[in-house]
């Protein structure tokens, strides 16, 4: 069995994106890597060449923003044409693989590979917020989503590349859980990345409908309904990067400011934790 990996990455000096951990967790399972990197002034070829890794490839896509969000389904669908295998495990630029998970991602992927209704595996997310000692889980934040699709088929990135969709019709995946974590680092970044990584979200998502740009960040963060701490271990490949950042994180976050929405989302997290239904959530996948 032949397991490829993907990526895509822009200006990660600058976002602070952990893209050597992203890269170095799925060379650790993967036979070869595919990276897309776009437009960078910021050192982030430099950054990648210190992976000195035969089955490292990179690529230059054509990164259109004028294609709004778009753009980064479009590139991620360029990797992946890129790639060869049985699977292509994707992650994004902020997302880390843990070494543990490893042997069981093989064995659900050897499994799954003799099944042709299964398309995808789902992995189950953390989504670290403000710190390394703290995630998110109301509602708002994906559980799990698809993150390894066989490549060659119609499943495509979809949108704004958070999941895949079988083409044409954007049908949902058929997928199954693939018993693997996902690390997600987005909002385990200075303050100072976290605004840039605000004013490029706003570009791409709003460049043709004039929506104004959200205020930046204080000092800290905005308090979120369902933050838990978390105390169990990080990737071996994130250690160095973790140990770089982490006395410039803030310890804290802003008080809740309670809205009518913030109401809702505190009564559709309080079911979800009584019953472990989630109703109405959004879901690119069907799990078969």
């Amino acid at each position: 069995m032949r397991i490829a990996g993907l990526t895509i990455v822009s200006n990660a000096v600058r976002l602070g994106f952990p893209i050597v951990p992203a890269i170095q967790s799925l060379l650790e399972v993967c036979d070869d890597v595919v990276v897309n990197v776009g437009p960078a002034d910021d050192g982030t070829l430099d950054l990648l060449a210190t992976l000195r890794d035969r089955r490292l490839r990179t690529i230059r896509g054509r990164w259109d923003l004028g294609e709004g969000n778009r753009v980064l389904s479009i590139e991620t669908n360029r990797a992946l044409a890129e790639v060869r295998g049985d699977w292509a495990i994707y992650l994004q630029a902020d997302e880390v693989l843990h070494e543990a998970d490893a042997p069981r991602l093989r064995e659900s992927l050897a499994e799954a590979r003799a099944d042709a209704a299964i398309e995808g595996l789902l992995f189950d997310y953390l989504h670290f917020y403000g710190n390394f000692r703290r995630i998110a889980t109301n509602r708002t934040w994906i559980r799990r989503e698809v993150r390894a699709v066989r490549p060659g088929t119609s499943v495509q990135s979809y949108r704004g590349a958070q999941g895949f969709r079988a083409h044409p019709g954007g049908r949902r995946v058929r997928a199954r859980r693939g018993g693997c974590r996902v690390f997600h680092y987005g909002w385990t970044r200075p303050i100072a990345a976290l605004n840039v990584k605000r004013e490029v979200d706003h570009a791409l998502r709003h460049s043709r409908d004039g929506h104004p740009l959200p205020p930046p960040f204080p000092g800290c963060l905005p308090g979120e309904i369902g933050l838990v701490p978390y105390a169990g271990s990080h990737p071996a490949v994130a250690q160095p990067w973790i140990a770089q950042l982490a006395a410039t994180l803030p310890s804290d976050v802003l008080p809740i400011r309670w809205s009518a929405r913030q109401v809702q989302l505190a009564v559709l997290y309080g079911l979800e934790r009584l019953t472990g239904w989630r109703p109405f959530e959004f879901r690119n996948y069907t799990v078969v």
